[in-house]
Order: structure tokens, then C-alpha cells, then sequence
């Protein structure tokens, strides 16, 4: 299935209560962690060393942070869809977010997005998506809850 195309906040609207999509999946390397923790200076060693997670973590491997799976959502939705016609996006919000299971180095990952609810605020659309991080060959998801965006539509 290929991206959803919303044009605008009807079509956007026609959403409301229903599943939009589904991203590909992405693999969470080593690097990927090695790289997210320079630019936050987090090197707690269950993600950075490999070799004492084998020996001391009980996942048995490094794990990738929770906010580097946070911020796959951006990449991981543009996979689902394109909105059009808007001249700014901005990130407003998270509620009620859970991290449900650890990404394992080498985890495959991929997001899930249904539409809860999109509001227009006089020409600023507010929309409220519930994300479901899934990990492949896992029941349990790396994480759930709701984000919201703000679409500034022209």
C-alpha cells in the first residue's frame, strides 16, 4: 500500500477514529545508538557497550534509547503519509505515552498511526494520533500513546 495523500484538513478529517497506516520497517543499529547518544549525552552503557550488555544487561545486547525510538516518528509517518498544502508543521505534544518493551540493537521497528481526533483552531488544524511503536516478532510494542501535531494549512 503506498502513502496516504491528505490534501488538506477535510480530507485529513476523514480520518477521525480510523487507522491511517502503517510505516515499512527500520532496523535500530548499533550506530544509529552510538550517534543518538553523542548528540544527547546519554552514554549509559546498556545502549554504548556491547560487550558488558552481553554480560551484565538483561536484555543481553545494548538497547536503543527510548527517545531515539521516539524520534523515529517523524521518519517512520512520513512513510504513511504525505500531507499537503500546509506551510508549517510543529510538534505540540505527547500524552499519555508508554514504553511497553526495549528495542533491542538490530530490532526491526515500524509505526502504526490511527487518527483519535483533529480539531480546527481557526485555521490551524490539531491533530491527535495514536502511535503504536511495533518491533517485529514482539507482541509487545516498544511503546504507545498520542501525539499531536499542528498543521498550519495554507
Amino acid at each position: 500500500m503506498g502513502k496516504v495523500i491528505i490534501n488538506g484538513f477535510d480530507q485529513f478529517a476523514q480520518y477521525a477514529g480510523k487507522e491511517i497506516g502503517v510505516s515499512g520497517y527500520h532496523t535500530v543499529t548499533q550506530e544509529q545508538i552510538d550517534l543518538f547518544a553523542k548528540s544527547t549525552l546519554d552514554f549509559q552503557w546498556i545502549h554504548i557497550n556491547p560487550e558488558r550488555a552481553r554480560n551484565e544487561s538483561p536484555f543481553g545486547t545494548t538497547i536503543a534509547h527510548g527517545y531515539l525510538t521516539l524520534s523515529l516518528i517523524p521518519y517512520l509517518w512520513d512513510q504513511i503519509a504525505e500531507v499537503r498544502n500546509y506551510k508549517m508543521l510543529v510538534n505540540y505534544g505527547i500524552a499519555d505515552l508508554r514504553f511497553n518493551q526495549a528495542v533491542k540493537v538490530n530490532d526491526q521497528v515500524r509505526l502504526r498511526v490511527a487518527l483519535k481526533n483533529i480539531t480546527n483552531l481557526r485555521g490551524i488544524a490539531k491533530a491527535e494520533m495514536n502511535v503504536t511503536m511495533e518491533i517485529r516478532n514482539n507482541p509487545k510494542p516498544a511503546f504507545s500513546g498520542t501525539i499531536l501535531f499542528l498543521y498550519h494549512f495554507h
